[in-house]
């Protein structure tokens, strides 16, 4: 693997992955440009239409760079995918591709997404039939999240912020903590507290979505809401919580841990 994330000043964020194919530079152009090619492989249906681009969901694009066999580049909404193409050896090709994006904690979904699949276009290049394991792709993911180094904790003052994509949809995020046992003016289940801070009895809960209570220094809160790719997006506020800040990133990993083990 050889991926690195960049973080701009504005805000986005740019993964960059390179990858070795043993197919001329020709060959590989062929499988990035044109739709009957990309269906083999590309995450959306694609339609091309001069500089337009379609993709079946989402947003239109649009061809921003189109120098064959070397560089192609377009847009996806707000998003930026450029893939360069130089030749490596005799007959093979070294693979550049850069996307840009604004959500930085989806950084390991699209890159475990590209990264399978560019294996589905390796796959069609060679002439091979190429099977998804969704199993495979989650641990992918949570290997990319410590790869890119994608820490869940910001700290502002006394007050913690953690945020994580996870790999199981909110529904199934929810029955795993023990949400539905959560009762307003009772303590929260054991899998919403962690250690080192003392919970206080649920205050507001929302099934799938919310659940909040009092700590001696602030409040907790724990949400989740819609995240890249299958998985929901965890996000946990605690207002006057920044001591506590390493048993949070601990308890939010086993967390991430115990679903991906779980994911079929």
């Amino acid at each position: 693997m050889n991926e690195t994330l960049t973080l701009h000043p504005d805000g986005r964020t740019t993964v960059r992955m390179q990858r070795r194919l043993p197919h001329p530079p020709a060959k590989v152009w062929r499988a990035i440009t044109q739709p009957q090619h990309l269906a083999a492989w590309f995450p959306a249906d694609v339609t091309i239409d001069g500089d337009h681009i379609t993709y079946g969901f989402g947003p239109d694009g649009h061809i921003t760079h189109n120098d064959p066999p070397h560089v192609f580049a377009h847009t996806w909404g707000d998003d930026h995918l450029l893939w360069e193409l130089q030749p490596d050896g005799p007959h093979g090709t070294l693979l550049t591709f850069t996307h840009t994006f604004t959500d930085r904690h989806g950084a390991a979904s699209f890159t475990s997404g590209w990264h399978t699949c560019i294996l589905a276009m390796l796959a069609h290049l060679d002439g091979r039939t190429f099977h998804h394991d969704p199993a495979a792709m989650a641990r992918l993911h949570d290997d990319y999240i410590h790869i890119l180094g994608l820490d869940p904790a910001t700290v502002d003052g006394d007050d913690l912020r953690l945020e994580r994509q996870l790999t199981r949809p909110a529904d199934d995020v929810w029955q795993h903590l023990g949400g539905d046992q959560a009762t307003p003016g009772h303590t929260p289940p054991a899998p919403f507290t962690t250690t080192g801070v003392e919970a206080g009895p649920v205050t507001r809960t929302e099934t799938a979505k919310l659940l909040e209570y009092p700590t001696p220094g602030g409040t907790v809160r724990w949400e989740l809401a819609e995240g890249t790719g299958q998985g929901a997006r965890l996000i946990v506020t605690h207002t006057g919580g920044a001591s506590a800040v390493a048993a949070w990133r601990i308890r939010v990993e086993e967390i991430a841990s115990e679903l991906t083990a779980f994911t079929k």
